[in-house]
């Protein structure tokens, strides 16, 4: 059985109390090769698990900050497969942080649904995240993706029901997103009222670790989580922070703000 290790990384966070961080950067923003080089630097600035985005003309969950990013990936002729391969490079490499594409079902659906299991498997990714697959029609995913230990991680909203509550956590494996808002991504000055309420209500429902996104952004936000979750997944701030930083400061400007999510003195 291949090592879990996004069950090793909770683990861990556990031991060590403190809140986990799930930067989410869009694979082949500004270009691919760049991507191979931040990914590298969010881990070794303290991110626990990285969410790669695949980039999709139709991206029903992103703000306009997400949206320009993958309009640009997708111009520079990004594909699920070759974000699975950025997942084999960056295992070559070396690279042993958990690591889950971000993807919105009609790439994977029209890549098959067994043949992306087994191909995330072989190239290392540990999970995917589906922001457009509900709790009922997932199945099919769940049951490609299970034999190959690749874990299908839901969403939930606070519109979700306690019923679809239930029904996402009972299948949930690796963690459960809780999407902190109702809308789009977009880094916010402040978590939304309510929040802690919605966790509550899925904490109800399953053991498994929850992570908190969408309008998460700085430091006080991942402290306020931690409260009542496990991780909070950052993305349009950091994703803001790669178009606004020259070419050859990408790599430094992402761990700054990797590490100043952490609490670590930048200097």
């Amino acid at each position: 059985m291949a090592t879990d290790r996004i069950a090793e990384r909770f683990a861990r966070l556990r031991e060590e109390g403190r809140t986990g961080l799930l930067p989410y950067v869009t694979a082949g923003f500004p270009d691919m090769e760049a991507t191979l080089e931040v990914v590298p630097a969010l881990a070794e600035a303290g991110a626990d698990i990285v969410e790669l985005g695949v980039p999709f003309s139709d991206p029903l969950a992103d703000g306009p900050t997400i949206q320009e990013a993958s309009f640009h990936a997708l111009g520079n002729g990004v594909t699920l497969e070759g974000c699975l391969g950025l997942v084999e490079r960056l295992r070559e490499r070396g690279e042993t942080v958990p690591l889950v594409p971000f993807s919105y079902y009609n790439p994977i659906l029209h890549y098959g649904l067994e043949t992306f299991a087994r191909r995330a498997s072989e190239c290392g990714a540990d999970g995917v995240l589906v922001p457009d697959l509900p709790p009922d029609e997932a199945g099919p995913l769940r049951d490609a993706c299970a034999p190959y230990g690749i874990h299908l991680i839901p969403l939930l909203a606070p519109t979700s029901t306690d019923a679809r509550i239930r029904l996402a956590c009972q299948a949930a494996s690796g963690f459960v997103y809780c999407v902190s808002l109702t809308g789009v991504t977009g880094a916010r000055d402040s978590l939304p009222e309510g929040v802690f309420d919605f966790l509550a209500r899925v904490r109800r429902h399953t053991d498994l670790p929850l992570a908190v996104g969408f309008g998460v952004s700085k430091r006080e936000h991942v402290e306020s989580i931690g409260a009542a979750a496990q991780a909070a997944a950052v993305g349009s701030a950091l994703i803001r922070v790669l178009q606004e930083s020259p070419r050859d400061r990408l790599v430094e400007k992402a761990g700054r703000f990797v590490l100043e999510l952490r609490g670590v003195p930048v200097p």
